[in-house]
């Protein structure tokens, strides 16, 4: 990076969710309490899946990386957000900022292609069943993994090559409680406006893209489904609806601000509470209450941790 550019501004702040002190304690409390039960949460599946040889399949490999994605997403912003209304120190680095904001777009990037790849399994899974096994092999999951992380990386390298030589000169206030794109911009000293539409263009498009590609997916399923059995269809949905909730959870807020990123009331930073604490911790839940598998699974690892605790 050429620090010429940012001799200027060394620092952010961030103007946060609220300047009343009674509601910065209450989102104080409300942000350790949900980043701790994010913890919890995704690292039970992450374990339970690792330790429970019945749940070595590709459903349950795909589930397990989508909780620790959640879990880095979340881990990003939270524990920032936590320490900023505790000290009252809202200020972060320009590195730090940059930081953050190549990490969030490659985790989203992941997320995205990760949905995708678990929406590829539930199609196999439901509508080719005698060929699940031979479709969705371990190194059919591994390739779809890496493929996702790859994709990841180059989107979030693709988007901050348009703003890594940006001039940054004042003001340096943030009206967020993290770092990404959209505002990031705004503060340059230079004419953005093109610069801002490309790059809300590009991950607007590409969110929209995705979820329009999920969509038609679990359509075309729940379709093929009731062609074949009209008494199936009911199950599908069931088994369906667990990843559409998530789907509309995750990709909700990246419409607001990718597709309306400056509002006259900033009201993304409230939308991106979903994508960093709710979803998150719902992920878990909305996987484990409907699944039998996981719901016995975590029983077995819980029995077997209380035998050992029992027989040391």
């Amino acid at each position: 990076m050429n620090k010429t550019h940012y001799s200027s501004v060394s620092e952010f702040v961030f103007l946060g969710l609220s300047t009343s002190r009674p509601v910065q304690q209450f989102l104080l409390v409300f942000s350790l309490v949900i980043f701790l039960m994010i913890v919890l949460g995704n690292f039970l599946v992450i374990l339970t899946v690792i330790l429970d040889s019945r749940l070595h399949s590709s459903m349950y490999f795909l589930l397990a990386n989508l909780s620790f994605i959640d879990f880095c997403l979340s881990t990003l912003t939270v524990p920032k957000v936590v320490y900023d209304l505790h000290t009252g120190n809202q200020a972060i680095s320009f590195r730090e900022c940059v930081i953050q904001i190549f990490v969030l777009h490659f985790l989203g990037g992941c997320e995205m292609v990760l949905l995708i790849a678990m929406a590829l399994d539930r199609y196999v899974a439901i509508c080719k069943p005698l060929h699940y096994l031979t479709i969705m092999s371990p190194r059919t999951c591994t390739v779809l993994l890496c493929g996702a992380w790859v994709i990841g990386f180059i989107h979030s390298v693709a988007q901050l090559a348009f703003v890594v030589h940006l001039p940054f000169c004042g003001p340096n206030e943030i009206d967020s409680f993290f770092c990404d794109l959209p505002r990031f911009i705004k503060l340059a000293c230079a004419d953005t406006y093109v610069l801002e539409f490309i790059i809300t263009a590009n991950s607007g498009f590409i969110s929209l893209g995705t979820f329009l590609l999920l969509i038609v997916s679990y359509i075309y399923i729940l379709v093929t489904v009731w062609k074949h059995s009209s008494g199936g269809l009911s199950k599908a949905l069931s088994t369906l609806s667990a990843h559409i909730t998530v789907v509309v959870l995750f990709f909700g807020p990246c419409f607001f601000v990718y597709m309306w990123p400056f509002p006259p009331v900033p009201l993304d930073k409230y939308f991106a509470i979903l994508n960093f604490m709710v979803t998150p911790i719902l992920n878990p839940i909305i996987y484990t209450l409907r699944n039998k598998d996981m719901m016995m699974a975590m029983r077995r690892l819980s029995s077997r941790v209380l035998h050992l605790k029992r027989n040391p």
